[in-house]
């Protein structure tokens, strides 16, 4: 009998045509994953495949990438406690959903197969998880993680994660990764109640210092209440840009490290509580062109938050703002606008912020737009217009009346410089996630 398996095993692994190969099950990818090359595609069968665990180490290039894709854009579904993993270099997957499943630990799709085999410029894409979630919600694990070099992960749609641990998670390891995530639908995630429920995170608290370059751009966020963090950036020189944020309460939270860029997002509250905008900790970040509007929260989850460090901090505490940009940004009927010197009460020992410079920043009703908790060490403010709300008692402040005229325009010129595409205004999604997802 075991015979008969092992030969029908064999029959199965024989490719459909040159370079192409069909698989109906993990232990048929197994198999066939030893035999890929350059170029080739492996599909997968329509239907449901419970429990699978998939892992495939392969070498494409860039030239010729190897592919492995659902039959049908959708119908591969994965169920039960069924993961997917790649290594190796130029792989693409394609199409796969996930959904309605548990696993106990680690993630359910992994860009790397074991602690020394890892993924460099592979892909997943057209893919979806929801609601991948086990019964107890304390129980941590992701549902992407990204390793190696040079993965993207782009045009996915991921909804429902109700448990701990963050959504996707990039592990930088020394070295900058280069990953890409782009395009990605990430639908509602409910209030948790713990540290750890984050949507993405770029690094650790415990290699925060060291660089990542990673690029997280032209994703929609709804929804996404998990915790105060909806981003979590934890390592330098990351850039986060033209990002629409749908009532997420929550902020993009430069948390750790240095030298990011945050610019030509869309924080659109719909005045739901706790919608926020950037919170800034670190040193030479810089927070341009990116517009605030209807957000609702206050203190830490205010649209713009410069946060006071802890003096002698540990890695996971808060390092002193240094050399912080904020230009450019506009805010549209916000409860605040920036605050300076917000502080998280755990700790003690506070310093300030030293240099910031808050220029042609635009405020049109907007309640309060500057908020100064903290004064800061050194400070430089100009060219920030009001328009039907408070002027701040600072030079570099003044009132005007045609605010809307200049929100306007930096829009269009977003526009003209290519920076923002026409269709992704007004947000919705038909431009982001799984194609065969939308609705």
């Amino acid at each position: 009998m075991r015979l008969c398996s092992a030969i029908l095993l064999l029959l199965a692994a024989v490719p459909v045509s040159a370079g192409l190969w069909k698989a109906d099950n993990a232990d048929q990818i197994k198999t066939i994953a030893k035999e890929l090359q350059p170029g080739d595609t492996l599909v997968l069968a329509d239907g449901e495949w419970n429990d699978a665990v998939v892992a495939i180490h392969a070498e494409g290039t860039e030239t010729q990438p190897i592919l492995v894709s659902a039959q049908t854009p959708g119908n591969v579904i994965f169920t039960g406690s069924s993961t997917f993993s790649i290594s190796g270099s130029w792989i693409t997957v394609r199409g796969m959903q996930f959904t309605g499943g548990a696993i106990k630990e680690g993630s359910v799709v992994a860009f790397r197969t074991s602690s020394s085999r890892f993924a460099s410029h592979c892909r997943l894409t057209e893919c979806s998880i929801i609601d991948y979630n086990p019964a107890d919600k304390y129980l941590d694990y992701k549902w992407v993680c990204l390793y190696g070099r040079n993965n993207r992960v782009d045009h996915c749609t991921f909804i429902g994660k109700r448990h701990q641990g963050t959504l996707l998670v990039i592990w930088p390891d020394g070295e900058p990764n280069y990953h890409r995530i782009d395009h990605n639908y990430f639908g509602p995630r409910p209030e948790h109640g713990r540290n750890g429920a984050e949507i993405i995170r770029v690094g650790t608290s415990d290699v925060s210092m060291s660089t990542s370059r990673s690029l997280v751009e032209y994703n929609v966020f709804e929804k996404c209440n998990g915790e105060m963090e909806i981003i979590s950036n934890k390592s330098c020189e990351n850039v986060y840009r033209y990002n629409t944020f749908l009532a997420s309460a929550g902020t993009l939270t430069l948390r750790h490290g240095n030298r990011c860029d945050v610019y030509g997002n869309w924080f659109f509250g719909n005045r739901a509580k706790n919608t926020g905008g950037v919170r800034i900790i670190g040193e030479d970040h810089k927070v341009y062109d990116n517009w605030f509007q209807d957000l609702n929260g206050g203190d830490r989850f205010a649209p713009l938050v410069v946060m006071d460090g802890v003096k002698d901090t540990p890695l996971n505490g808060y390092y002193q703002v240094k050399n912080a940009l904020v230009r450019c940004n506009i805010f549209v009927d916000c409860s605040w606008g920036i605050i300076i010197g917000a502080r998280n009460t755990d700790y003690s020992g506070f310093v300030p912020a030293d240099t910031i410079r808050i220029t042609e920043n635009s405020f049109f009703r907007t309640r309060s737009p500057l908020t100064i908790i903290t004064k800061p060490l050194a400070a430089f403010y100009a060219a920030n217009t009001v328009s039907e709300g408070t002027v701040p008692d600072v030079p570099g402040f003044a009132s005007v009346s045609d605010e809307v005229p200049q929100a306007t325009l930096l829009l269009q010129r977003l526009r003209d410089d290519g920076k923002i595409p026409t269709e992704i205004l007004p947000v919705d999604r038909s431009t982001v996630g799984a194609s065969w997802s939308r609705k």
